[in-house]
């Protein structure tokens, strides 16, 4: 029987692999760097040694898993320390904590043989290289199909995968380390052929990482092996076709690597140019020959100027009519997310969310929206003439904010428009994914219960905040492009059924790209009905001049997305999770503040694996959660909860973390702060935070210890303020009659209304005393506004919809000195007659 190998230290698996690795080479190189210092007295070297023995055992785990340093570095590591020969461990383990990148971009290529053909095949590549090659690359060999499931998992540096057919099913040293990953192959492929086992291998590699390159490298009749491939394998190849092979290896990481816009946009600032046309910036000469303006050059540099201009040609392109190094960027963005076809946009996603609602939505559609959506929904549909269906999330009233809208809600009320023989009005569907707060949907669950009551219902998932999703195999599946996929697949042999699915992405928000910079992307079998429409509407709402500068970065965002963005990606959350830990088991921390946690944000009844919170099963509980449960919380954001400090989320957000400590956070609400990883995050900046939480926990504490009894009093007063619950968040009241089609719809036409108050006379302003006696009168009282409090920042009220006591006294206990369509000196606006 196969020994289980184990680590003699314990490692928390929420931890991955990768970042385990590379703790246990600092501790080796730390260790070593002592061990062999003379210095260091005699009395420490045992438990560096013990805590170098227990590095090296994590390592004989991973490290198969990894070109250099290898089985065979660890194996040569051991010995140096059982002869005490630290100097030549330390240059070793530091080279594995940092490698040194040399003068061209490295990866490392999977071979999976379990032959000794493996060696062969790694020489073979040595002896491909060339100097010329614009890239260099190492190779790790595994030799079961388990073990290239972990591989690819645990070594995000792996671009390519070359399958040899005749590998093993298991691996031959099963870890209960790596046990949460849960990879084992199905049993059934031990019946299969050994080309069939690799074509399997294959696919499901493709699910994990479908940005790698798969090869296949087999012997005998290759002819029938490469017409079971599919298209998962870029190309199959003879045993003897090493160069083919590396030169195919390089080639499909340049693929990934080309910014065809990006470097068209590079290639013409370094070109000698003669600018008769706008912009006076472009080539810089408006700012570099100004005695006034010169800092500006100063502070931006030359080449950003050098690459302003508004040309379309000499290799640059048109946004409105791509046709070269612009239609290049976005077909490769669309396959980098998954999507048939990409739009680029510069001015963020409120914009691509106007220019999807008026592509899909005629004058007098229904439209299904959740009402805690993003205010340009709201504007888009109102814009388009849509009637519009509020559907209510759950709420979460002890934090002020909204969860999500729960399947039942939407397909209730479907079956009400069904019912009321409208469902032919039913046009599309449009929800947040996730939400500002986290909250993530089963998005092929619904979107497969809505089509099983309209089939051809349209979906428009807005991404703003999940951009990043694609690039991790967890939050894949839960992305709107791959639940699209999926449904496809599904209904494949069912005509009626047609998969409509858009999702709009802030690019900019949570990967590398200059601000504004967001994309549209089209899963839409019958995209060619509606080409038309959504090319106007691009053109209406897309500027003629768009910011180059944002469209290159798209270019190489997208590229550095598909090449490092499941590491960088896995990193953020990791990051997440250790702030939760930290926040967790400090004692001062934890007595002042508190991370929302699973259980607070999600109902238990949409939680149906039972997840409660993170613990040591890490992203194997994550992973159950995300293919079970009907919502998930993105660990990557946490909602810190400070109501026990008595300082309210604004203060607490300017006041004592930007205003003090540099830290900036996009949203608060009354009594939390929410704190977002991003690819971009640092480990020095979670552990800033975590120094400065426990400064001002520490700081709460000595004050109160300081307080007489009226300041004691007081500091009560507002803890008991920000912890108990407020008026409930207020539910979506109803059109004024006039805006529905009838007194029993629950759509109505916002841009009627809208467009009402602009009548001389129609509108009025009214304070709040003023409306509760109206009502209290029986009166109705209706908005001609949009009413958004900024936090939470949805509309509480839109254009026809009716005021009601609730809705006054939740605006009466907010803290936020932002409420837009307010105003604070005449009240509401409210149309005169009714």
């Amino acid at each position: 029987m196969t020994a289980v190998l184990e680590p003699a230290a314990p490692v928390r698996a929420s931890t991955s692999m990768w970042r385990t690795r590379a703790d246990a080479w600092s501790v080796i190189a730390d260790a070593s760097k002592r061990l062999a210092a003379p210095a260091t007295p005699a009395d420490q070297h045992p438990v560096l040694r013990v805590e170098l023995d227990a590095a090296l055992d994590v390592l004989d785990v991973l490290e198969r898993f990894w070109a250099r340093p290898g089985t065979r570095g660890v194996a040569r590591v051991r010995e140096w320390c059982q002869d005490e020969d630290y100097a030549a461990v330390l240059p070793v383990a530091q080279a594995a904590v940092r490698p040194d990148p040399g003068d061209r971009p490295a990866f490392q290529v999977l071979v999976v043989d379990d032959s000794a053909d493996a060696l062969a095949l790694e020489d073979g590549l040595i002896r491909a290289r060339r100097p010329e090659d614009r890239y260099v690359y190492q190779v790790v060999a595994v030799p079961s199909f388990e073990d290239a499931l972990l591989a690819v998992l645990l070594n995000a540096d792996i671009q390519a995968c070359v399958i040899r057919p005749g590998f093993t099913l298991g691996s031959p040293q099963p870890s209960a380390l790596l046990g949460h990953y849960q990879l084992a192959p199905d049993p059934e492929l031990t019946r299969r052929p050994a080309d069939e086992v690799a074509v399997a291998l294959g696919r499901r590699i493709a699910e994990l990482r479908p940005e790698l390159d798969l090869f296949v490298m087999a012997q005998g009749a290759i002819e029938t092996t490469a017409a079971r491939l599919g298209r998962h394998f870029r190309r199959i190849f003879d045993a003897a076709d090493t160069l083919e092979l590396h030169l195919s290896i390089l080639r499909g990481v340049a693929a990934r690597h080309g910014t065809p816009f990006f470097t068209a946009l590079r290639d013409y600032s370094r070109q000698p140019t003669g600018v008769f046309h706008a912009l006076p910036i472009s080539r810089g000469h408006s700012v570099t020959e100004s005695p006034w303006i010169s800092q500006v050059t100063d502070f931006y540099g030359l080449n950003i100027f050098l690459a302003e201009t508004s040309a379309t040609s000499g290799g640059l392109d048109s946004l409105l009519e791509p046709a070269g190094t612009m239609k290049q960027a976005q077909e490769l963005a669309a396959r980098a997310f998954g999507a048939q076809r990409t739009y680029f946009v510069t001015n963020g996603t409120s914009t691509a969310n106007k220019i999807v609602s008026q592509s899909l939505v005629a004058p007098g559609d229904v439209v299904l929206v959740d009402r805690n959506c993003h205010k340009s929904h709201h504007y888009a549909l109102m814009l388009a003439g849509a009637r519009v269906a509020y559907l209510e999330s759950y709420a979460l009233d002890e934090y002020s904010m909204y969860g999500a809208v729960p399947t039942a809600t939407i397909v209730d009320t479907l079956r009400e428009y069904e019912r009321a023989g409208r469902l032919d009005e039913v046009r599309m569907l449009s929800l947040t994914n996730c939400t500002f707060d986290g909250i993530v949907y089963d998005v092929e669950r619904v979107m497969a219960e809505c089509l099983a009551i309209k089939p051809d219902l349209v979906f428009l998932w807005d991404e703003a905040w999940f951009a990043f999703a694609r690039f991790h195999p967890i939050y894949r599946q839960r992305t709107a492009m791959a639940a699209a996929a999926r449904l496809a697949r599904r209904f494949a042999d069912d005509p009626r059924v047609r998969i409509r699915v858009y999702a709009t992405q802030s690019t900019h928000k949570t990967l590398t790209s200059l601000r504004q910079g967001s994309m549209i992307h089209v899963h839409d079998q019958d995209f060619h009905e509606s080409r038309e429409a959504f090319l106007a509407a691009y053109m209406t709402h897309t500027s003629t001049s768009p910011n180059y500068q944002i469209l290159a970065s798209l270019d190489a965002g997208r590229a550095q997305a598909e090449l490092e963005g499941f590491k960088l990606v896995e990193r953020q959350a990791e990051l997440a999770m250790e702030l939760l830990d930290a926040t967790q088991s400090h004692p001062l921390i934890s007595k002042y503040f508190r991370v929302l946690t699973t259980p607070d944000m999600i109902p238990p009844e949409f939680r149906t694996s039972g997840i409660t919170a993170p613990s040591l099963a890490g992203w194997s509980e994550m992973d159950r959660a995300w293919r079970e449960d009907e919502f998930v919380r993105d660990p990557s954001r946490l909602t810190l909860f400070i109501g026990l400090t008595g300082v309210d989320g604004d203060t607490f957000k300017h006041d004592y973390l930007m205003a003090r400590h540099g830290i900036q956070v996009n949203k608060t609400s009354r009594n939390s702060v929410l704190f977002m990883t991003n690819i971009g995050t640092t480990r020095s900046a979670v552990a800033h935070l975590i120094e400065v939480l426990a400064s001002l926990a520490e700081e709460f504490d000595e004050e109160r210890s300081r307080m007489g009894e009226l300041e004691r009093t007081v500091c009560r007063e507002d803890v008991a303020r920000l912890t108990r619950t407020p008026p409930p968040l207020p539910n979506f009241s109803a059109f004024a009659e006039r805006y529905r089609p009838d007194p029993g719809s629950a759509d109505g036409d916002v841009r009627a209304a809208f467009y009402d108050s602009y009548r001389r006379g129609a509108c009025t302003y009214a304070v709040d005393a003023q409306i509760r006696r109206r009502l209290a009168a029986g009166d109705e009282v209706v908005s001609a506004n949009f009413v958004t409090p900024y936090p939470p920042g949805f509309p509480v009220l839109v254009p026809g919809q009716v005021i009601t006591l609730d809705i006054l006294d939740y605006l009466a206990a907010l803290d936020t000195k932002e409420i837009h369509g307010f105003d604070g000196r005449f009240g509401f606006r409210i149309f005169t007659d009714g």
